[in-house]
Parts: C-alpha cells; structure tokens; sequence
C-alpha cells in the first residue's frame, strides 16, 4: 500500500489498452448539444456510461433535469468517509461540439476512436472525454491500492458546457448544500507543452457580439449606385478600425485590465507561448509593452471570428444593403463583465458610428476568475504535481481560454485547481480532435498522486 503502487495500478491500466478501449466507448456516444437532435445521447452517456462507473466507485448518484430548456442533464455525485475529512469536488463534461462528419480527414470519423502513432483521433477525446475518464481512472486506481481513498468526494457531471454551460449557475444556486467543499480539483483545457504538466487556477472571460450595419433593402448595381448608397461593408470596417489600432492594441479604456499585477507578471514571466504544434506566434501583434504570455494570460484580447457582406460565394455588381461581423472579447479579472457591451456602445456612438448594431449572442459565457499561485491548495497540488513530473510544471493564475470555473468560485466560493490532461495542438473544437498517449499515460499518473496525497495527509488544512 503506497503511493508508487497506486501509481504502478493507473500506469497498467493504460499499459494494458484499457484507457484506451474505454475512450472508445465514451466517443462513441455522439453526445454533441449544439445539435438539439442530440439531446437523447446526452442522457444516455451519463445513463448508460457514467452513472454505472460512480456507483462501482462508491458515489450516491443524483440525475438532475436542467432548469435551462438549452441544456441538458447533469449528474451529481457523493462518496462520503468520514465527517473530518476532506471534501473535494470535482467536475467534467461529456457533451461535445458538433461533429463536424464529412470534414475530417481520410480514415477518420468523429464518433470512433482511431489510433495513429502516439495519437487517439476522436471528437471529445481531448473535450472533455477522455479528461475526466483519467481522473476517475486516477480515483479508482486509489482506492484498488488503498482500501478508500482518505477523503471525500463530489462529483458534477455536465452536459451543456459546449453551449455556455447554461443551467449549471442554477443548479449550483438550488443545490449548494449538495456541493459544499474544500476545493474543486478538475481538468479541461491543454497543456501548455505536451511534455509538462500544466495548473491552471482560473480562467479568462468572454463575451461574444455581433456587430452589423444595415444602410438599405436589398443589393443595388454597383454601377448605376456607386458613390450615391453608404457602403455597409466600409462602415463596418472603420467601426472595427476604432475598436483596436492596427497591431491589435484595444483602444477602449473600459476594455484595459488594471490586474495586471507584478504578482502575476512574475507568474507567468516563464510561460511558453511558442513552439510545439500550432501557428508561429505574431511578436508584434497585441499589446506593444507587454510579454506574449502576459498578452494572452494576463490581459485582454479582441478578436472578429467571421465577417460577411453580400453573397461572398457568388458575388455580383451591386451594394449590399448590410454588412455583420461576429466578434468577441476574452478578458481577464479587472474588466466588469456588465460592462463589456455598454462601453462598446458608448464608444462607437462617441466616433460617429451609431448606426452599427450591437448583438450580444444567446450563447452564455463565463466570468474571468483567477487565485494566486501561492494559495495552499495550489502550492499542495502543485507540490505533488512536481513529486510525480520529477519537478517540471508549468503554473498558470488563468487559463487563456473560458470555462464555467466562475460557477465554482462564485456561487460555491471555491478555491479551483485544473489540471488538463490535452495540449494545445489537439484539434479540440475541429476536425481531426485526438489526444496524445503520452499525455494521457503522464496524467493518469499524475492525477493519481494529486488523490494519493490528499488521502494520506488531509491536504494543506491538515
């Protein structure tokens, strides 16, 4: 009974290809919930794959109809010890994107699990799949080795984070009694590089909007009108040109984070940003006086994800009547959520561009979160982290990306810990999704001595 036998338990389990069956059978399900026609394999999945599993592990189970008609189910869980120890949460979600068939590439399909090398090819595999199956994976490896696992545990299981994660405040609101606990310890997201592991204790914000000119009915011959009908397009263009300059560089003041303090100037100092898999990183886009780490963790970006005028596919000589561009805004703590699209509007209006329209998407979003690096649960899990990497790790006070870790923090007023177990080359959200083997073999491990030292020292309260 030790912590190298727990780890030698979860490093077999891999080793005998049965992480890697039951990834299978968890991307099989085609539990998408941005196709509402998907809506009977998102109860399915926690039915039929997870319900079974927590109930072998000890878990009460609890199915919860979503109080949002967007969203689907959820499942909460508790496996209960003793009353002086520990109660740790954590969380996963087994809904996906869509699955995008017919853009994958030759030999692959998004709801069958392929092997190529070192890579698992599979839609949800990396987001959120194949996550929280090493965590629960980790847990039973634990408690095989041990007879118990040392503390107790909560467990939420969603099925709407793809679509803004809605019902999951709601739930958290109406059953908090049921989710009390010391910390949160979970994964999504990537590593920064596939061969370190990553901690993240936050995440950025976002807001997503749509912004469209609409000058007059119908399209008009471009030469009969030319130079006598406002241009939608042209309009729509200098209204974004004032919302940045031409590196990037956000003009709004309510837009500029004051968070960025030395404290996390220090943290993220050593962050890679570059290298490994992924587009060359742009040195002069973005903030001028600022680090491409301190860029993308520390401060706010703004980005147009599509832009549309007329019939791009087939165009024709005339004005269109209308131009939209999709934009959205990742940003961190300091910027007031509340905010975001009034001081947009304002500034807009103050350069003579009040005919542009703005519409927030229905999509929900999360509220930026951060904890510093030197909170006790950090430096524990961290700790252990490094006692299994032999000392590499890569801290970060925030994800770059959004997740629904505002939830925890908030509402359930939760210290959070995350863990990923991807890397940022994994094609999560897009064609081709896969995991690495390496990295799901380091994390088993991993994750199994973060629930193996808990267990045996009552964590950083003790």
């Amino acid at each position: 009974m030790s912590r190298d036998a727990a780890i030698a338990k979860v490093s077999d389990y891999f080793d005998q290809g049965t992480f890697q069956s039951e990834l299978a059978d968890l991307v099989a399900f085609e539990s998408t919930s941005q196709d509402p026609e998907g809506a009977p394999e998102l109860r399915r999945y926690l039915d039929e794959a997870m319900l079974p599993r927590l109930q072998a592990l000890g878990f009460d189970c609890e199915m919860l109809e979503n109080p949002d008609p967007r969203g689907g189910p959820l499942l909460i869980g508790e496996r209960r010890e003793g009353d002086d120890l520990p109660m740790i949460l954590t969380y996963g979600h087994g809904d996906t994107v869509r699955g995008q068939e017919g853009m994958w590439r030759e030999g692959l399909h998004p709801w069958t699990l392929v092997e190529e090398g070192d890579r698992l090819y599979g839609r949800g595999a990396a987001d959120n799949k194949g996550q929280h199956l090493i965590n629960i994976a980790a847990l039973e490896a634990v408690l095989a080795v041990r007879g118990r696992l040392g503390f107790n545990l909560r467990i939420v299981l969603e099925m709407s984070e793809e679509v803004g994660s809605c019902g999951l405040p709601e739930v958290f609101r109406s059953h908090k009694d049921k989710l009390t606990a010391d910390v949160l310890i979970a994964s999504d997201g990537p590593r920064l590089q596939p061969d370190v592991p990553t901690m993240f204790m936050g995440s950025r914000g976002g807001t997503t909007f749509d912004l469209t000119v609409e000058t007059h009915e119908g399209a008009h011959h471009s030469g009969n009108w030319g130079g006598l009908l406002a241009d939608p397009a042209m309009i729509l263009a200098h209204a974004l040109a004032c919302i940045t300059d031409r590196r990037g560089q956000i003009k709004l003041p309510e837009w500029r984070p004051d968070s960025l303090t030395d404290k996390v100037r220090a943290a993220v100092r050593d962050l890679p940003v570059t290298g490994g898999e992924g587009p060359e990183v742009n040195p002069d886009w973005g903030e001028a006086d600022l680090t491409p780490a301190e860029r993308v963790f520390g401060w706010n970006s703004f980005a147009v994800l599509a832009m549309v005028s007329g019939v791009p596919e087939a165009p024709v000589n005339a004005i269109s009547g209308w131009a939209r561009a999709t934009c959205q805004l990742r940003y961190v703590v300091g910027t007031d959520p509340e905010d975001v699209i009034p001081a947009l509007r304002r500034h807009l209006d103050a350069h003579g561009f009040e005919n542009v329209t703005i519409t927030p998407h229905d999509r929900g979003f999360f509220a930026a979160t951060r904890l510093d690096p030197d909170h006790p649960w950090a430096e524990f899990v961290g700790q252990s982290i490094r006692t299994t990497s032999g000392g590499d790790l890569h801290v970060l006070p925030n994800l770059a990306g959004s997740l629904p870790n505002d939830s925890f923090t908030d509402i359930l007023d939760l210290p959070t810990i995350w863990v990923p177990h991807s890397y940022r080359g994994c094609s999560q959200h897009a064609p081709n999704e896969h995991v690495l083997k390496g990295v799901s073999r380091d994390a088993l491990r991993v994750m199994a001595g973060v629930f193996w030292d808990i267990g045996e020292t009552g964590g950083p309260a003790a």
